[in-house]
C-alpha cells in the first residue's frame, strides 16, 4: 500500500515541477526582454 502511494505522489509531482520550471523560464525570459528593450530605447 506505502509503495502505491509513493508512486502516485510521484506522478502527480512530476508535471507541476515540470510547470514550475516553465513558468521560471518565461519569467527570465521576460526579465531579460525587458532589460534588453530598455537598452534599445535607451
Amino acid at each position: 500500500m506505502p509503495a502505491e502511494m509513493t508512486n502516485a505522489v510521484t506522478e502527480y509531482r512530476e508535471p507541476a515541477v515540470e510547470s514550475e520550471r516553465g513558468a521560471v523560464v518565461a519569467v527570465l525570459l521576460m526579465v531579460i526582454l525587458g532589460v534588453a528593450g530598455i537598452f534599445a530605447v535607451s
